[in-house]
Parts: structure tokens; sequence; C-alpha cells
């Protein structure tokens, strides 16, 4: 049997009926975009996150963006962030004109490491960009902490970490406004693009409204130079159905990732760590392993499904070399995208699939340890 790293048609397949219900009513309506259903979302997901507004957006992507243009960061600007992530994070911020400040990261998480934040701060920073990777948060509490004593705006980036929590508060609970993506595999998974800025603030979320809108303020009134990144109410109504899930499906992951940590605790591998301050939601569960690339084919041989996020820091990417990094400038980083690997944790996994993992994995781990 294929194990695959994720299916979402497997999770869709279950709603069908439901799904197919809230197109219908949507098609029905004839109101396609910014209708009730995309109103409720922005009510209904800022709850779950101990947020109190959202502005939902066409993509996690946009989310960013938005968030950092409503923030104020542009031209001129330093953003803080990391460079173990995916590319959005920074492309984001050379979008609105502002310059990335990569900070390596904690070997033991994969985030941001809130250690060396201070250091990188300089008169032109604006705002620091943590990521809540694979489902754990970020230290945003002492982030929080770093940015209101220098004046800073902190926007992070929770596309892999909705339902996670931090000190036992909702990832929207902190900092200036978070950014969620709904892209279908991640914990909540629109069947499209889709995403949403979470804030606390109401001048931030009127501005993103805005933004989100070509910058109007009125019919044919333009307030800013915005973006055209309005959520379809297709898929608003989709993420809804699907929202009363999340609960369930967080703690589905949650207990496959449980599995995983005592089926392979006494392998010679590095195994997820959830600090202690947090609700980890496993949007992946992600292993280290020196010989990553020779597991990763194994384990393909065996038709067990595996990825790799990330296989190169963005520091050393060619899109980015003109912010002048080069490799070594970020150890940890470096290390962790030779070593890591994610492990299948969807909620839709088996128990005969949780096991055929395992043993899988233990065969490859010990072979190439021997």
């Amino acid at each position: 049997m294929v194990v695959p790293m994720a299916n979402p048609k497997a999770q869709t397949d279950a709603l069908r009926d439901e799904i197919a219900s809230a197109i219908d009513s949507v098609l029905e309506s004839g109101q396609f975009i910014l209708g009730p259903n995309v109103s409720a979302l922005e009510e209904e997901v800022p709850a779950v996150c101990n947020s109190r507004f959202g502005v939902a957006v066409n993509s996690g992507t946009d989310a960013i963006v938005i968030a950092l243009a409503a923030a104020g960061v542009g031209p001129g600007d330093e953003v803080i962030t990391t460079p173990f992530t995916f590319v959005a994070t920074t492309e984001a911020i050379m979008i609105v004109g502002a310059k990335p400040v990569y900070v390596d990261i904690d070997p033991r998480d994969f985030n941001l490491n809130a250690d060396l934040v201070e250091q990188a701060i300089t008169e032109r920073t604006k705002a620091i960009l943590p990521v809540h990777l694979y489902g754990q948060c970020a230290q945003v509490e002492r982030l929080e902490q770093v940015a209101k004593r220098y004046g800073l705006k902190l926007i992070a980036d929770g596309a892999q970490a909705i339902g996670s929590k931090h000190k036992g508060k909702g990832i929207g609970a902190f900092g200036d406004a978070v950014t969620l993506s709904f892209y279908p595999t991640k914990n909540l998974g629109a069947c499209g693009d889709g995403g949403m800025v979470l804030t606390n603030d109401p001048e931030l979320c009127a501005r993103a409204k805005s933004l989100r809108f070509h910058g109007q303020d009125s019919a044919y009134s333009y307030q800013y130079v915005g973006y055209c990144s309005r959520l379809d109410e297709i898929q608003a109504a989709i993420l809804r159905v699907k929202l009363k899930y999340l609960e369930s499906w967080n703690a589905a992951r949650i207990a496959n990732a449980t599995y995983y940590l005592e089926a392979l605790r006494d392998l010679p591998l590095q195994l997820p760590v959830a600090n202690s301050d947090n609700y980890h939601t496993y949007h992946q569960f992600t292993i280290r392993f020196p010989k990553r690339d020779e597991l990763k084919a194994k384990l393909a041989e065996m038709d067990i499904g595996s990825a790799v996020f990330y296989p190169s820091p963005l520091h050393v990417q060619k899109a980015y070399a003109q912010l002048g990094y080069k490799e070594g400038d970020f150890p940890e980083a470096e290390r962790a995208a030779k070593e890591v690997l994610s492990l299948p944790v969807f909620p839709e996994l088996t128990s005969s699939q949780r096991e055929q993992v395992v043993e899988a994995v233990r065969k490859c781990v010990q072979e190439l340890s021997s």
C-alpha cells in the first residue's frame, strides 16, 4: 500500500455532500465576491485563533504582503525574519519594498532564534516576522517584548499553525498581525488558494480590507495603492464547512505524531520537540537524520511518501543574492536544510498506514546507521 505524504482528496471526499451543498448555496445566491460566507469566515476563524479581526484574501502569500503594507512597512525598511521557511515570507517583504534581514534558527524547533534577534536590529528595522514552522509557535511572547522595546511591528507567518497555541493563547493573540494560508494541504485547507490576515488592531484591519480591494475606501475612491486579493465566496463557504472539523483534525495529527514519537524514540535520529509553552498542531512531523537523502530514497522504494521542507535556506537562493548573504552565514538553517525530512501525519492517516510508516522508517534508519 502506498502511503502518501498528504491526502487532501480523502478529506474532501469525507465531506463531499456538505461541501457540495455549500457550493450550491453560493451558486444559487449569485454573489461570488465578498459575500456572506467571507464575512462569516472573518468572524469564525479569528475566534479560533484568539484574534478580534480577520481579513480574508486570496492566498497566504498575499496575507503577508497585505499585513506588512497595512502595518506601514515599505521601501527603506528592514524586516528581521528567518531564512529557513517557504519563500513567501521573504518574497512578501521584498514585494512591499523592504529588505529581509535574516537571523538563524533554533536547531531544536527550527523557528527564529529569539536570542539572536536584538543584535540584528538597526535604525532601519521596522518589523520582526517570525514563522510558526511545522505547526509550532515561535517564541512570540519574547519577540513581542523585543518589538515593544524597540517600537517595532511584530507580524507572524502562521500559515502552518492554525489552532496552535503559545502559553495557552492562540496565535492571533500576539503581535500586530498574524497571517494564515488556506492552501489545500494546510491544517485548514480550501479547494484552491486562500489566506487571511488576523489582527487585534481595528486600524490595521481597516487598512488591510482596503488594500485587498485596490486600496479603495468607497466605490471608485482610492486611499492607497492596493491589490486585487479577495477570497472567493465559494472558497469561504468550503472553509466554513471544514472549520467545524479543525479541532478534531488537529487532534488526529497530534495522535499520529504521538504514535511516531513513541515508536521511533530509540532510533538514532532527532524527533520533533514540542516546547513546553506550546500546543503543537503538527502541520508537519519533521525528523532530522544525517543521511536524509538516502533515507528519503529508501522510503520511496517502500512506497512511503516523505518531503523535504525545505531543501535550501533562502539566503543562498539565486533570487535573493542581492541581499548579500553567503553560505556559512546561518549554519543552523543550512544544516537543517540538509537533514530535515517530514513524514506523513495528515488526519486521515489510518492505523495500518502509521504502522507501515514506522516499520519502513525503522528498517531504513537501522540499515543506514549500521
